[in-house]
């Protein structure tokens, strides 16, 4: 059952809905600080600048020193950076210093709080030792004020105008409000549009990835343009091992099917040479059993006397002695070409005259020619060297030459030819007589294959010799072949020359 997919939520809206909700966010928790806090951080803040007049003032009567003009300077400056109206008299209630913003109008307020006449109602807020610290309402608005009297004697009196901090917060909150809203907006589409350049080649990455699970391999992540400035981010660095990783699965698949080739290919030629293997008991069993039995009937035919001439009892023992013969020889061949098919038999790559040696070999056979009245023809060549193994060739050309002797007929000529092409030699071997069914050409190389059964038993062929001079050369890595001509058959392999 195929597993049910899952609905795709973009991540370009996934960007946006965050950046939206951070935005929404941030404006609701500022919304909250200054509904909260605002009010009262307006107002730690007014009572440090009153404490730091206050400070001012006492530090200037301890020093006796509020009557200079350094000291009027420096009230003149506080008043003026922070907006503060001041009112300062001695111990015989004589003004010393009154602030140019309304200071004289302190003056009989100062009077009021030192000698406890009644003024409108005051919500004090901090009461030190020489100091009070109160909101005061009036007609024109609310006030921080700090009023006393140091130990020097010196009286004083300070205020500051307090805005309506509630309305500002209120003001403040809606404009924040409206903004944030705006600013969320707006980004939003920013964030829209932005975060396009950022999901596409995350889009075009889940796109690679999607082809490389259906083992398409084609498609690879594109990062030129970064590459190119020299500025690269994460997803260039996974796109480039998305990259690695698609031709490295690409290389892995390959391997795999080549393997899985390889495997089938092995299995078939398992089951190619198990097909072999009983054919080839099936051939070894046809061609022993006809010489094994000829050698039991004989021997049976001794062993009960059924026959008291000794000419008999010699012919009886020729056939037994040359079936075993036979049955001998088509052992070896069997041993030799099971040696070469299986690569157990090594190829010794050897320097050698190859026109010596096909010379000693007819000369060698030149009783079995001139018995069978076969005229051999050669042309002259001089010194011919090759690089192969010597007695392996001897034994591809003796298995030719012995197979035109058995087939020779008509003319009775046998042609052996030394044709040198481009670095190679061709040997050719070429016999008067009946051509080979078109049809058997290409058989002619298999064990046990005859083309003339009857003709093949008469001379003692056992139809492994072809076999041996393909293994023999195909080790070699050369050719060979065999073609019908008009007179006859003609046998051909070829060998490396030695370059001088």
């Amino acid at each position: 059952m195929m597993a049910k997919k899952s609905k795709i939520f973009s991540i370009r809206i996934q960007f946006a809905l965050i950046f939206i909700t951070l935005m929404a966010s941030v404006v609701l928790i500022c919304w909250l600080a200054n509904t909260l806090f605002l009010e009262k951080y307006y107002m730690n803040e007014k009572q440090k600048i009153i404490y730091n007049a206050y400070e001012t003032i006492q530090q200037a009567a301890n020093q006796d020193s509020y009557g200079t003009p350094e000291f009027v300077r420096e009230l003149e400056e506080v008043c003026l950076k922070s907006n503060i109206t001041i009112c300062v008299m001695d111990v015989n209630s004589q003004i010393k210093y009154v602030s140019q913003n309304g200071g004289r109008q302190l003056e009989d307020r100062l009077f009021r709080y030192l000698f406890h006449m009644p003024v409108e109602p005051v919500q004090v807020i901090e009461q030190g030792g020489d100091y009070v610290i109160q909101i005061s309402g009036q007609g024109d608005g609310e006030y921080l004020e700090m009023y006393g009297r140091l130990t020097s004697g010196i009286s004083f009196i300070m205020r500051t105008p307090l805005e309506s901090i509630r309305e500002s917060a209120d003001m403040a909150n809606r404009f924040l409000s409206y903004v944030g809203i705006a600013g969320a907006f707006l980004g939003g589409i920013v964030i829209w549009l932005v975060t396009h350049r950022v999901t596409r080649p995350i889009l075009q990455l889940g796109e690679i990835s999607e082809r490389m699970v259906h083992l398409d391999f084609e498609a690879k992540y594109d990062g030129k343009k970064r590459k190119a400035s020299g500025v690269r981010n994460e997803i260039d660095v996974l796109g480039e091992n998305i990259n690695m990783l698609s031709a490295s699965l690409e290389r892995s698949v390959s391997e795999l099917k080549t393997a899985n080739n390889e495997l089938k290919r092995d299995i078939e030629k398992r089951e190619q040479i198990d097909e072999m293997r009983k054919e080839f008991l099936a051939n070894v069993s046809h061609e022993l059993k006809t010489p094994i039995a000829l050698i039991q009937g004989y021997a049976e035919g001794l062993q009960e006397g059924i026959s008291d001439d000794a000419a008999d009892k010699d012919f009886y023992c020729e056939v037994i002695i040359d079936e075993a013969a036979k049955m001998n020889t088509m052992v070896k061949k069997l041993l030799t070409l099971n040696q070469l098919e299986f690569g157990n038999d090594v190829v010794d790559m050897e320097r050698f005259d190859l026109t010596a040696l096909v010379r000693n070999y007819i000369s060698s056979a030149e009783i079995l020619t001139k018995t069978a009245g076969i005229t051999v023809r050669m042309d002259e060549y001089g010194p011919l060297y090759v690089w192969a193994d010597e007695f392996k060739v001897e034994e591809i050309f003796m298995n030719y030459f012995t197979n035109a002797v058995n087939h020779c007929a008509g003319d009775k000529i046998i042609e052996v030819r030394l044709v040198q092409e481009k670095g190679l030699v061709r040997v050719e071997v070429f016999n008067t007589g009946a051509q080979i069914p078109e049809d058997s050409l290409e058989h002619i190389w298999e064990k046990f294959y005859k083309v003339d059964k009857a003709r093949t038993r008469a001379y003692g062929g056992s139809g492994v010799g072809l076999s041996i001079v393909k293994a023999i050369v195909e080790s070699m890595h050369q050719n060979y072949g065999v073609e019908n001509q008009e007179k006859g058959v003609l046998f051909w392999f070829t060998l490396e020359t030695v370059q001088e």
